[in-house]
């Protein structure tokens, strides 16, 4: 019941609730944005949701424009010329994510749910094994279980395998558990930080990880939120 309903009707009243406390704020960041560097206040970019679907995700713009096409392309690390000084701030807050919000509302994401990849990163999805094809079973979110578990530096086969065993264990404590435990990875700033690529190998089922096997657990091996430019 969880799964098919009240999930989805949590999403759409903490979207709202979202979207309306943070309206002023958002409007302060925009601002923010246009004055520190020329280009859109917003970043949009493909990703892969639910059944393989593609959709535009949003956030508040942390580059400078065109910043996939230059430099390190979809990685970026600690120095990254291409960060805004604006965005420097909203990276280390996770404030530019907020926008989201509004692709919650529309059906796209979930507060909780595994991190949207790209449409070529860290592979085409046709390349993705059969297995890993299920953690596109569920709508991807802002926040997840491979996010608490580390954020931006573990190999992206590992991720996946995390982001299909939520899939597998999803209810409502799963996701209370994840929503406390972004809270406190974003106060502490735990964890995010590039440190280098996270593709090394071609698409696996064969990944060995501890947290998979223990949900109870807060501590385990790192992984990734998103490598990607913006």
């Amino acid at each position: 019941m969880y799964r098919h309903f009240f999930k989805r009707l949590f999403d759409i009243i903490f979207s709202l609730l979202g979207i309306i406390i943070s309206a002023i704020p958002m409007l302060i960041i925009a601002i923010a944005i246009k004055l520190d560097s020329k280009g859109p206040v917003i970043f949009k970019q493909e990703r892969i949701g639910k059944g393989g679907k593609v959709f535009k995700i949003w956030k508040f713009r942390s580059m400078c424009v065109g910043a996939e096409q230059t430099g390190s392309g979809v990685y970026s690390g600690k120095g990254d010329t291409r960060v805004t000084k604006v965005g420097k701030f909203l990276r280390r807050t996770s404030l530019d994510e907020i926008p989201q919000f509004f692709s919650v509302l529309k059906g796209d994401m979930s507060f909780i749910g595994p991190r949207p990849p790209l449409t070529y990163h860290p592979w085409p999805i046709d390349q993705y094994t059969e297995e890993q094809l299920r953690m596109f079973d569920v709508r991807p979110g802002i926040t997840g279980w491979a996010q608490i578990n580390g954020r931006k530096d573990v190999e992206w086969n590992k991720r996946i395998k995390l982001n299909v065993w939520y899939v597998d264990n999803l209810s409502l404590w799963l996701d209370i558990k994840i929503l406390f435990l972004t809270v406190f990875k974003v106060f502490s700033n735990a964890d995010n930080e590039n440190v280098g690529a996270t593709v090394v190998s071609a698409p696996t089922d064969d990944v060995e990880d501890s947290t998979v096997a223990d949900a109870s657990s807060t501590e385990s091996e790192t992984t990734t939120t998103d490598t990607q430019a913006e």
